[in-house]
């Protein structure tokens, strides 16, 4: 481990010198590749040389124990810097074990979230809103921008499916676990006799995936485009603008209709559907890594039940780890850290695990 860290070191201050060479900064793209590279390694970097400074003190306070010819408070004092030392070199290893992991090379990506409404008709509809109102706020809170794509409303306020982007650094990084099945036990607001009803919801997260990444064939693509439905006055009936595109291939058929333009709606849709193909591609290959699939949390089946919202309790339950929580108000108002750090905790350790098997 530590000659690795030492080579990475060496990479991190390679890269540090390019950066300030006057032709790198001129060309654009390498500039941009390796601040990226300098950001990601800027941690590990950071924590390899506080482990070093640890380790120096530690081997210092042995040598001044091993010599002897101490007075007490002096030995004291350095019994205690050995102590503390020893500790900090001990909780920094297990820190870059930890940053040493493969990382994810998605994780920096914005990401597009699709969320619909299954079982329980108008009342899934409404939770739908509701994870869509906690997303939203999360994503407020850590300074995020959000990009409604398509929406389709219902009457009642419900939401019968909804895609958006959220732009912000590590945001695939935290909401990649939120895929899957989303399940509410709660009482409708239409139920007269106070029973409480199961309704779910989907939710997809998606890495936004740029051109280059994956290649799409146009002579691939049906694109039809129709009035738009919902909201907009005379401009829904009037105007062509709502777009929806077919990957014959696949059969992947993405629809966007939240803008005016036409030209807007076909570059939305086009973004949705290169992370789908790429979403697809990504769980093929997952597949056939079952090692991976089993330090996974998150990435796997869309039609896994991964949590459920309990209204009458307050109770909050991730099936994947075993989490419950008696918060429910303030994690739908946006407060996820608990829940996302403890999933992200989970798969480091399974992950730790099956590199000493």
């Amino acid at each position: 481990m530590l000659d690795k860290l030492k080579n990475v070191e060496n990479r991190y201050q390679e890269v540090g010198q390019k950066l300030m060479d006057p032709t790198v900064i001129s060309d654009n793209e390498q500039y941009k590749n390796l601040m990226k590279e300098y950001k990601n390694l800027t941690p590990l970097v950071e924590k390899y040389q506080e482990y070093c400074k640890a380790k120096a003190s530690l081997q210092e306070a042995q040598e001044l124990l091993e010599e002897g010819g101490l007075d007490k408070d002096f030995k004291e004092m350095v019994q205690e810097q050995l102590e503390e030392s020893k500790q900090q070199a001990e909780s920094c290893a297990e820190q870059l074990k930890i940053l040493l992991l493969p990382k994810d090379p998605n994780d920096d990506k914005n990401v597009i979230v699709e969320i619909r409404g299954g079982a329980g008709g108008e009342e899934a509809a409404l939770f739908a809103n509701s994870l869509f109102r906690m997303y939203t706020m999360y994503a407020e809170g850590r300074g995020w921008k959000i990009e409604v794509m398509n929406q389709n409303s219902t009457e009642l306020g419900g939401i019968k499916e909804i895609s958006f982007m959220i732009n912000g650094e590590g945001a695939y990084s935290r909401l990649k676990y939120e895929s899957g099945v989303h399940r509410v036990q709660r009482v409708p607001e239409t139920e007269s006799a106070g029973r409480v009803h199961t309704s779910t919801v989907t939710v997809a997260i998606l890495p936004e995936v740029e051109d280059v990444e994956i290649e799409i064939n146009p002579g691939d693509l049906q694109i039809d485009v129709y009035r738009a439905s919902g909201a907009g006055g005379q401009h829904v009936n009037k105007t062509e603008s709502a777009v929806r595109i077919t990957h014959l291939p696949t059969g992947t058929v993405v629809e966007c209709q939240d803008e005016r333009s036409q030209y807007k709606n076909k570059d939305r849709a086009m973004k949705i559907l290169r992370s789908k193909i790429y979403e697809q591609k990504q769980r093929e290959q997952d597949a056939q890594i079952a090692s991976d699939r089993r330090s996974q949390v998150g990435t796997g089946d869309r039609s896994e039940r991964i949590r459920t919202y309990n209204y009458p309790q307050g109770r909050l339950t991730d099936h994947r780890i075993g989490l419950t929580l008696y918060r429910l108000d303030s994690i739908l108002n946006g407060d996820l850290d608990e829940v996302i750090d403890a999933l992200i905790t989970f798969e480091q350790t399974e992950k730790l695990k099956a590199q000493q098997e």
